[in-house]
């Protein structure tokens, strides 16, 4: 790919550039081998710029919060909610309460108790920012502490995916803070870092850029059964967890071949190939759910608050060039997806995507953007340079968009900078934004319930805050559907409204890898990096 391709031959002689870049080598020498073996030391797939998993949806942030922060109940590898923090849940015959019962023994890191105060001022803030937590805040009579252990949640009618909510893996999810920082506003990030989580974040050795560090938390109690993705026993088997932020992929191949780290989350498939030739690294698909490419525009300001130029740009958009950016010749790694959901699960469906079929059509697109009112002015197109998905992605939009007569203010920054820049509903000429490009995992996408970025209720929505009451409407009926037909039929009805809607561009689907060391056990397939029950020798 003539994006991400380097020069892979510095790639031997690059772990020279760890000693000057992280201040000397990761591999401590002078440390002893049992103390080394209990250090696990991880590359990320970006830099943990902040660190508040309820004020944004980072991926990079949920997956350093899952090792921080718990959940009341958690999914496992079948996306079923199982029981976490909670001891025992009841619903009532109506449908309309709900209580439960915390288990005991669960503490802070400041090694206070876990108590229901706590979890409701959680909840709170959690249900302002979540798809599925503004559902439920929406139908919410009281949420309310019973005693230390239990707490109550009365609806206005029965919403009975709500342990799906509570234990779902894509961002915001529900972690538990204590009520001190829980009780900051959801748009403010929080400060402080204390969960009850089996890892401690080290706040004092978080150099962003650079690294974050995770202790074990020896007063975590883990669950009695078998782990599965965020469900059952959460057992650490390491000291601490050492993320090492490496943005160039040549650095983190050098790293992971000479043993100075032991997990790559996501190697670029350029460098697959030299990986699979080590004989002490391990290399597979990360998730065989895979991630599906978003195009995400701005509805707010012009010219993509006019359905016309969001379709504009749908109709000239390549998948077939983005895909090939990220992941070269490859064929087995992606394929088109005229869809928001993910392909080969129970709801894919391809109403309405034919405008992501079939030849581009620029003349076309040049003709409905003109109709739209724009006159050339500058589309601000922000781009992460340090995560290898959206710099691929924005290198091909940048040349999309010249194709359709667009000028662009190409914004090259890094992931953290996007992810707070996108949270701006300011204009693009005062600090805002047009487009940026991000991607939602596969496991999110496979239905309506928790895909955050198919939500469309406006100032409430996802970044770039769309508004279709079409959309919305559909998403509804499927919530009410009594059978997997009734499902299909309203997933197909959404889809098909938000492409007409021009809701944002799906630029295809593709699977990504992880490598680790062969003296690593327990990493699973999964949308996340789970940490528990991983070894090292």
């Amino acid at each position: 790919m003539t994006i991400e391709r380097r020069s892979l031959f510095k790639v031997a002689g690059a772990s020279a550039l760890l000693a000057g870049g992280l201040g000397g080598s990761l591999a401590a020498p002078a440390l002893a081998q049992g103390a080394n073996a209990r250090t696990l030391r991880f590359v990320p797939q970006a830099n943990l710029a902040n660190f508040d998993p309820i004020w944004g949806t980072q991926y990079v942030v949920r997956n350093a919060a899952m090792l921080v922060w718990d959940t009341l109940y958690g999914v496992d590898e079948k996306l079923v909610p199982q029981r976490q923090m909670v001891e025992t849940e009841e619903m009532s015959a109506d449908g309309l309460t709900w209580t439960f019962k915390l288990r005991e023994g669960l503490k802070f890191h400041d090694n206070t108790p876990v108590t229901s105060k706590d979890v409701v001022a959680s909840l709170t803030r959690w249900a302002v920012r979540d798809p599925m937590g503004q559902m439920i805040r929406a139908i919410q009579q009281e949420l309310v502490a019973v005693d230390d252990r239990t707490f109550r949640w009365v609806l206005k009618q029965p919403y009975p995916k709500m342990l799906l909510a509570l234990g779902k893996n894509n961002s915001p999810c529900s972690f538990i803070m204590p009520e001190r920082i829980a009780k900051t506003d959801p748009f403010t990030q929080i400060t402080e870092y204390v969960g009850s989580g089996p890892f401690r974040f080290v706040r004092d050795e978080w150099v962003p850029g650079a690294r974050a560090v995770f202790a074990r938390f020896d007063g975590y109690v883990p669950r009695a059964e078998p782990a599965s993705w965020m469900a059952g026993a959460k057992r650490v088997m390491v000291d601490r967890v050492e993320w090492v932020v490496m943005p160039d992929p040549a650095t983190a191949a050098a790293a992971i071949q000479n043993g100075e780290v032991d997990w790559w989350e996501n190697p670029i498939s350029d460098l697959v190939p030299l990986l699979k030739r080590n004989r002490n690294i391990n290399i597979d698909i990360a998730d065989p759910l895979g991630n599906v490419g978003s195009f995400r525009m701005n509805h707010l300001h012009a010219p993509f608050n006019d359905v016309r130029a969001r379709r504009a740009v749908m109709m000239a958009l390549s998948q077939e060039d983005y895909m090939r950016a990220l992941v070269g010749d490859n064929a087995d790694l992606w394929k088109p997806m005229p869809s928001f959901f993910t392909p080969d699960t129970p709801l894919y469906t391809e109403a309405g995507g034919d405008i992501l079929k079939g030849p581009r059509n620029y003349d076309a697109a040049k003709k409905l953007l003109a109709e739209s009112g724009y006159k050339g002015e500058p589309i601000t197109l922000v781009v992460a340079q340090d995560q290898s998905i959206t710099k691929a992605f924005g290198d091909v939009s940048a040349d999309l968009l010249k194709r359709i007569g667009m000028t662009v203010d190409f914004v090259a920054t890094d992931w953290g900078t996007v992810g707070s820049r996108r949270a701006l509903k300011t204009p693009p000429s005062q600090g805002g934004w047009h487009i940026f490009h991000t991607w939602h995992a596969g496991a999110d996408c496979i239905n309506p319930a928790a895909y955050t970025g198919m939500r469309t209720n406006g100032d409430a929505a996802w970044f770039g805050w769309p508004k279709s009451d079409a959309v919305e409407a559909a998403r509804n009926e499927w919530f009410a559907a009594p059978n997997l037909e009734a499902e299909k039929a309203a997933v197909a009805k959404m889809n098909k409204e938000a492409m007409d809607f021009g809701l944002y561009a799906p630029t295809g689907f593709f699977l990504s890898y992880q490598a680790w060391r062969k003296n690593v056990s327990g990493v699973v397939k999964a949308p996340i990096p789970f940490f528990w029950g991983v070894t090292k020798s």
